[in-house]
């Protein structure tokens, strides 16, 4: 047996010597292929069992003189990834995109779980993106998605990334039924991750239940999107939350956009309610359904997670209420349609009581009737010191509180978005507004304090009645009739005493604006507190009252008052009396002949007599008046926009 196998050897080897050259003369050029091209390294890519002929199917011994003719995927890929090549031609880059143009060069393609691999998911967004950049929210969108974050940033490998969702080579246009991203798909797509909130919505969500009985409805992108998906606890998403929403619940955003809650969330309110705070976002049922986190039984508890020590009777307040609608709630009905009167009311009155003023002073300006006596010199003091520091703190609170509570009030307008920025934000900006009431109470009770000093311990008379009281009287309503005779070119103008009737007007608003405003605003500001006493819908009142009063008394101040005070023909630029405390004794003659005889025939007019201001007073009285008044007129203008545009 040695000496047969012995012999044997021979003959294989001669075999195999004259076999090899013939079938594999290719082969073996493509074995000494680093001989000439020592730059390509191609052992570490995902083909380290091919040889280069494998691909190269063309190379002849002779392709040094003849030149390598390019490859195309059909030359190469296809014979090996024949099942992938189909799959790419029924997908929506078939025809469009070869292989290399995914997977990069031939030479350099890696596995996908490689981090170096054109298509691994770290890399899936710069390889996609060179094609689909367009709209920028596929890949910028993606790129500050919490997915983006979590993959690029974060290092999770696990994330989704773009062949997660779309697949890979049989990729479909989302408009078609069998496409993964498909609407109707979407549950299932991103329930492979989020399998136990898929769950959730399945079984305890309105929408959910639809979708499963084959229903129109939402789905997850509808509310997360596909490439912004951002992290439902941030504001950006709770502020997107009702945009959401409203697109197919359109009867209630409108108004949860008018309610505070929208308001401060559309203002960039940080932490404010939104839906899904409490509709919950994958529990979300009919509020008849008792397990609905809005059932009457469960909505104690959901107010609670913000509101916290609430009672029953607080529950009952309506954060979706109607209160133009005498079928939501009627008291509140009652309330918008008081408040709606007196708006109209009071604008509609002093807007034509004014518009004839206006014209009455402007001929009299041309008629030479308002020109004064030439200056004596002699001043008259017309306001305490106490007056004058009350009124200057009216104006600062005031001024503030118009200043924060306008923008809630218009929220829809560009100006109230920009100053809510000047301002710091919503929480400064509400910060400053409860500020701005507490100084408004305090100024409030001084008031009423030094009123009680002077009526008990000083024995002052006169306050509730004659020349010196503030109470409307008969000679009030004379007065306003000798006023409009007097516009209407009838009659002569009324002779002023001490004060005129619009004058009481404004004097009795404040203590309206304070009590109203005050009491309406404390409700809003405690509601936890207060609703132990008082049913829910009070604060649906409340935020009625609030809002339409401070609209009422911004308007009438900024417009009306200036105009009484300020902007009339025959005080403009500036009335300084109130900065100042005294005025030019021909101008007081003029204006309150009354009270100036009233002075003369009981021998006190030299106890009012003062020295003139000094040049500076009266120059810091001008430019602070001015800052306000300025400030108050851009608000007006704010105001009239905001109506007639919206």
């Amino acid at each position: 047996m040695t000496n047969t196998a012995y012999r044997a050897r021979p003959f294989w080897a001669i075999l195999a010597l004259a076999i090899l050259p013939l079938g594999t003369s290719p082969s073996l050029a493509a074995d000494n292929c680093d001989n000439c091209h020592d730059d390509v390294v191609f052992s570490s890519t995902a083909h380290p069992e091919l040889a280069c002929s494998d691909c190269h199917t063309n190379v002849t011994p002779k392709h040094r003189r003849g030149g390598l003719e390019p490859l195309t995927d059909d030359m190469s890929c296809n014979e090996c990834h024949a099942s992938v090549q189909r799959a790419i031609k029924r997908s929506v880059h078939g025809g469009e995109a070869a292989c290399g143009d995914c997977h990069g060069a031939p030479h350099e393609i890696h596995l996908v779980a490689e981090l170096a691999s054109a298509v691994s998911p770290v890399n899936q967004i710069k390889s996609c993106g060179a094609c689909h950049d367009d709209p920028p929210e596929l890949v910028d969108g993606y790129l500050t998605s919490e997915h983006g974050k979590a993959l690029l940033l974060s290092g999770l490998v696990d994330a989704p990334s773009c062949s997660d969702c779309h697949g890979d080579h049989r990729i479909l246009k989302t408009d078609k039924d069998k496409a993964a991203t498909s609407h109707g798909h979407s549950p299932e797509m991103c329930g492979e991750c989020h399998l136990l909130l898929l769950n959730e919505w399945q079984d305890h969500s309105a929408h959910g239940l639809a979708w499963q009985a084959g229903e129109e409805g939402p789905v997850c992108v509808d509310c997360h999107s596909s490439h912004m998906v951002v992290d439902p606890k941030t504001d950006a998403s709770k502020h997107a939350s009702a945009k959401n929403c409203g697109g197919c619940h359109d009867e209630f955003l409108t108004t949860f956009r008018d309610s505070f809650h929208g308001k401060a969330t559309h203002l960039g309110m940080s932490g404010g309610a939104v839906c899904a705070d409490c509709h919950t976002p994958h529990r979300n049922l009919p509020a008849d359904n008792p397990e609905s986190s809005v059932h009457p039984d469960n909505v104690l508890e959901t107010c609670g997670g913000c509101h916290e020590g609430i009672t029953a009777s607080f529950a009952t307040f309506d954060p979706h209420n109607d209160p133009t609608n005498p079928d939501d709630i009627f008291p509140v009905y009652v309330v918008w349609l008081f408040m709606t009167s007196l708006l109209i009311g009071v604008f509609v009155f002093f807007g034509v009581h004014d518009f004839l003023w206006l014209q009455r002073s402007l001929v009299g300006v041309l008629r030479g009737e308002f020109d004064e006596e030439p200056a004596s010199g002699q001043w008259i003091q017309r306001f305490r010191m106490a007056d004058r520091w009350t009124h200057g703190t009216i104006i600062v609170t005031f001024l503030l509180l118009a200043l924060t509570g306008l923008p809630l009030k218009f929220d829809d307008t560009g100006w109230a978005q920009v100053l809510v920025n000047l301002l710091g934000g919503v929480d400064s900006t509400r910060f400053i507004h409860r500020v701005a009431a507490i100084g408004t109470f305090g100024y409030f009770a001084f008031h009423l304090g030094d009123v009680f000093v002077r009526l008990v311990f000083k024995g002052e008379r006169g306050m509730f009645w004659g020349p010196n009281s503030m109470v409307p009287q008969p000679k009030d309503v004379r007065d306003f009739v000798a006023n409009i005779r007097y516009f209407l070119y009838l009659g002569e103008p009324p002779k002023g005493d001490r004060w005129t009737y619009f004058e009481k007007f404004d004097y009795l608003a404040v203590f309206w604006g304070v009590a109203i405003i005050g009491l309406s605003g404390l409700f809003l500001w405690f509601p936890d507190f207060l609703t132990q006493f008082l049913p829910g819908w009070t604060l649906n009142a409340a935020y009625v009252i609030h809002s339409d009063e401070a609209l009422l008394a911004t308007g009438f101040i900024f417009i009306f008052h200036f105009f009484h005070t300020h902007l009339r023909p025959e005080s403009f630029p500036m009335d300084t009396v109130v900065f100042l405390g005294k005025m030019p004794l021909e101008r007081f003659k003029a204006e309150r002949p009354l009270e100036y005889q009233r002075l003369v025939e009981t021998n006190t007019l030299e106890d009012y007599l003062v020295a003139p201001p000094a040049p500076d007073r009266q120059r810091e009285a001008y430019i602070f008046g001015s800052i306000f008044l300025v400030v108050g007129v851009l608000l007006a203008i704010g105001i009239i926009w905001a109506l007639l545009t919206h």
